[in-house]
């Protein structure tokens, strides 16, 4: 099941909780839920996206808001992996390209984040990749994400299509909440309301999201 905007979310799916939880949508009935999904390896989610949750979790989890993070991987496994999120979870530890960027920023206290993460953290489900990428799979995927695809020239579809198979030939996993809500990369920021409906999935910076869960709440 895809998720659609406007029909009831499907439920995460996450191997591991390594704080907090296990809890999800079913049983949050009644209040409003951001998941905050990111990589251990990405500097942006940690230096815009994660300080953004944990602003409206202390401000608004009193009034209604439940904030989960959920850390997939989509590339770099070897960063994006459990071990690393329990050491985020439990000493602030960060890794890879966000422990060099925020370095070089001087974010960090003895190589770790200056603050803890307050709400339940999970791995995303990650399933082996099994079979040949088909060309419709391949195509798909660019037409989600490329709506004038079929109006570009030939040789600018060959060559897109060609990157895009290499990009699925690197993928080693498939992240089974990622794929489940079509999402574009990280951050990213799923909102669903009290009824246990989606109502927004987004990409990227997002600085209307307080206004959004503001209006969530007062429904």
């Amino acid at each position: 099941m895809t998720a659609q905007i406007g029909q009831p979310a499907p439920l995460l799916s996450v191997s591991d909780w390594v704080q907090g939880g296990p809890v999800n949508f079913d049983q949050l009935t009644g209040r409003v839920v951001l998941v905050e999904v990111f990589q251990v390896n990405c500097p942006g989610c940690f230096l815009y996206a994660l300080p953004q949750a944990i602003y409206l979790h202390e401000r608004y989890a009193d009034q209604g808001l439940s904030v989960l993070g959920v850390a997939t991987a989509f590339e770099d496994f070897d960063t994006n992996n459990l071990n690393n999120l329990v050491r985020l979870a439990e000493k602030g530890q960060v890794a890879g390209e966000t422990l060099l960027a925020l370095s070089q920023r001087g974010d960090l206290i003895d190589g770790r984040l200056p603050y803890r993460i307050p709400f339940p953290l999970a791995m995303d489900r990650l399933n082996k990749r099994e079979g040949d990428i088909t060309d419709d799979d391949i195509l798909s995927f660019i037409r989600a994400r490329t709506p004038d695809f079929d109006l570009q020239p030939e040789a600018h579809q060959q060559q897109i299509e060609k990157q895009v198979k290499r990009y699925f030939q690197s993928l080693i996993y498939r992240a089974e909440t990622f794929e489940r809500f079509d999402l574009k990369g990280t951050p990213s920021h799923i909102l669903v309301d009290k009824h246990g409906v989606l109502r927004d999935c987004s990409f990227g910076a997002y600085p209307e999201l307080e206004a959004r869960v503001q209006g969530l709440l007062l429904e």
